[in-house]
């Protein structure tokens, strides 16, 4: 084989193994696992802002699935998130799940309270106590616009600085 021939083959296999690389990062970020063995739960939440398929399900802070699907209900306008959790972590079925997030700018997950009950949920169960995420500029801007208002109309307690 001439030289041109072998680094063409190299050149050749090193496309192959970055196509390989590339189809199972695809795969991975799909939301699908490579034959892991876990079981799917659903969870109904009023709201799931920054949860996306592929968003981190946590107990306890470490990481024991992930989120699946999502799709809103048209009846309630409520949305129904699909999530697989490892199957060597059993969770109680009075569990609270609850959209939390790494801090201001962090992502959302979903954090899951274990509870006290002696039976665990099972494939296709549902968590029925649930908590959906908190719109933190909303909150900011209420909370500026009620203390203005009790400011103009007089409500307000004295400034104990007297600098107001």
């Amino acid at each position: 084989m001439t030289r041109a021939g072998v680094f063409e083959t190299i050149v050749g296999f090193i496309v192959i193994a970055a196509a390989v690389l590339f189809f199972a990062y695809a795969y991975g970020v799909s939301g699908k696992d490579f034959g892991a063995d876990k079981y799917r739960v659903d969870a109904v939440f009023g709201r799931v802002d920054g949860i996306t398929v592929g968003s981190e399900v946590r107990i306890a802070g470490v990481r024991v699935g992930k989120v699946t699907n999502h799709d809103i209900d048209l009846a309630t306008y409520e949305v129904n998130l699909g999530m697989t959790i490892d199957r060597n972590i059993p969770i109680p079925e009075d569990s609270i799940a609850k959209i939390s997030s790494d801090g201001v700018l962090g992502g959302a997950y979903v954090a899951i309270e274990p509870g006290a009950s002696e039976e665990m949920l099972r494939e296709g169960d549902k968590i029925t106590i649930t908590r959906g995420s908190v719109d933190l500029l909303n909150l900011a801007v209420q909370a500026f616009t009620s203390q203005t208002s009790n400011n103009k109309s007089g409500n307000s307690e004295p400034d104990p600085l007297g600098d107001m």
